[in-house]
């Protein structure tokens, strides 16, 4: 049991590492819209690659999901 556990964590492991590569590509993620973020004057925006984006969302998602159920 404990060999199907580690082959599932390597497998798991080498899809997240593919999908990381396949995604390097920077992003720019803004607080609020371009139009909005003139009126209001908050025109925050920060560059991060795409894949740190899509794992933060999917961490952020879990630790909500753990939060809500305990």
């Amino acid at each position: 049991m404990r060999y199907i556990k580690y082959g599932f964590l390597a497998i798991l492991a080498i899809l997240l590492v593919t999908i990381t590569m396949a995604n390097r590509q920077v992003v720019t993620l803004s607080l609020l819209p371009g139009d909005m973020a003139s009126f209001s004057g908050l025109n925050f925006a920060v560059e991060l690659p795409l894949f740190l984006v899509v794992m933060l969302g999917i961490v952020g998602g879990l630790l909500i999901g753990f939060v809500w159920e305990w």
